[in-house]
């Protein structure tokens, strides 16, 4: 109170005063940085290269993870990658059996056709035979028939 009683008036716009006011301002930061924060800094920076930091061990535990993450991801494509293999591998063996045995069959159904259409002509030929015996013998009863008649 005593010193508000002293002062002349409230000055509202700055004076030459200003200047010297920021000039010590930039002076105490300079000093401080110099005896104060710069040591204090290099002693932090120094403990966290030689301890790991706050998060040393949290950090080397992520790391160890990540890796066993890594490993476990290659590990699991492997497996899936074998097994599509081994189905691959599967799915070929088994269309190339059926593959044969369709192969077989159409053989075998050849074969058999083959076969059935000798029989057939074989057949034919007797019953052609036959029919042609069968006429000469009604051939010679009609002609006879007719020589009688």
């Amino acid at each position: 109170m005593y010193l508000l009683a002293f002062a002349e008036s409230i000055q509202l716009f700055p004076d030459g005063t200003l200047f010297i006011h920021i000039a010590l301002i930039l002076l105490m930061i300079w000093v401080l940085n110099r005896t104060f924060f710069q040591p204090i800094n290099r002693v932090i920076a120094s403990r966290e290269k030689h301890a790991g930091g706050k998060n040393g061990e949290a950090e080397t535990i992520l790391k160890e993870v990540t890796e066993k993450q890594a490993v476990y991801n290659r590990s699991i494509l492997e497996a899936r990658g074998a097994g599509y293999e081994m189905i691959e591998t599967r799915r070929a063996e088994a269309i190339a059996s059926r593959e044969k045995k369709i192969a077989d069959a159409k053989d075998e159904t050849a074969k058999m056709l083959a076969g059935e259409k000798q029989d057939l002509q074989e057949q034919t030929a007797q019953a052609r035979s036959a029919i042609a015996a069968d006429a000469n013998d009604l051939a010679d009863k009609i002609s006879a028939n007719i020589l009688k008649a």
